[in-house]
């Protein structure tokens, strides 16, 4: 098998069908489905899996996080690439087939770990949801393309990382690195990993082809609530300690805390300042007193190398 479209689903039954019946609909034909429920408390999961003979369940018995629940899915394929999707989110004509392509010819010049779709709103086709994710030097990971015309960011270009939402990875490149961080639960953990692969000499790629249509925050219930305040909060911290040297932490430690200021202003006008701060505090709680659980890269020379390019890449992502 080729690809391996995998779908991690929580008490989203009322979107699955739609992403199920346009992956069917797919003139590329080498490609299984593979569900991943994070025990949903909603009926007929199973039932409309079964309706699509390309697709199988798996299904847990605890809400583990969107984290584990690709993994697992990961774990269960023995595709060339996986294609992780959204379940609120459905496919293009031509999609996977333009993903393949991109992937194909770009990996004969470089290592490529990732390809990211150009996402669309589901509610407004004319919109960008995302066009690949960005992260800085102060901590900040911003979403590339949010809200402009559709018909901008035309161009394939080279990303920080790729939405897990709608994006196509080298499966054996995905569990060489170490997977998706299971810690995080969900939120960032997209970034941490593109972040990843880059010190691993990966490159994280967008192709504006292959499109997908996203709902957005189908299983959180909004763009800004205190469940994905807090979490993404906590996570930040994550994504900063396991992915930088001791020297760029002590170098970034005042753009860093700056940035820590500058949100905690932006949520407390928004009524969820005590839902950041507490993340805040969970994260620095985590990387304390549960470090050896933490996925933190081991820096060899060449990481380290890599590790300076990349901020140079942090500091001019400041524009975004």
């Amino acid at each position: 098998m080729k690809v391996s479209v995998i779908i991690p689903n929580y008490n989203g039954i009322r979107y699955l069908s739609k992403c199920l019946a346009e992956l069917d609909r797919q003139d590329f034909r080498d490609f299984d489905i593979i569900v991943v429920d994070d025990a949903s408390t909603e009926e007929g999961v199973a039932e409309t899996v079964a309706a699509y003979p390309r697709a199988r369940l798996i299904k847990h018995t605890e809400n583990y996080g969107f984290a584990k629940s690709v993994n697992d899915g990961i774990k269960a394929s023995d595709s060339e690439y996986v294609f992780l999707l959204n379940n609120d989110a459905y496919v293009d004509e031509g999609c996977l087939r333009e993903l393949v392509s991109a992937f194909d010819r770009e990996s004969q010049n470089a290592k490529i770990f990732s390809v990211q779709c150009k996402m669309l709103s589901a509610v407004n086709h004319a919109l960008i949801d995302n066009a690949g994710d960005f992260y800085n030097i102060f901590g900040w990971a911003r979403t590339r393309g949010k809200d402009k015309l559709a018909d901008s960011h035309s161009k394939p270009s080279e990303i920080f990382s790729a939405c897990a939402g709608a994006a196509i990875y080298d499966r054996k490149a995905v569990t060489e690195i170490g997977m998706f961080d299971e810690n995080h639960f969900c939120y960032l953990e997209d970034v941490d990993l593109g972040y990843r692969a880059k010190l691993y000499g990966y490159k994280n790629l967008y192709e504006p082809k292959a499109k997908v249509f996203h709902e957005g925050s189908a299983t959180s219930g909004s763009r800004h609530n205190e469940f994905k305040v807090k979490l993404a909060a906590r996570n930040s911290i994550l994504v900063r300690f396991k992915n930088q040297t001791t020297l760029q932490k002590i170098i970034n430690f005042p753009a860093q805390e700056t940035g820590l200021i500058i949100k905690q202003i932006y949520f407390m006008n928004k009524g969820l300042g005590k839902a950041y701060r507490q993340g805040i505090k969970e994260g620095r709680m985590v990387k304390k007193t549960d470090s050896e659980r933490i996925m933190k890269v081991e820096f060899d020379s060449s990481k380290r190398r890599r590790a300076w390019a990349i901020e140079l890449e942090m500091i001019k992502n400041i524009i975004y």
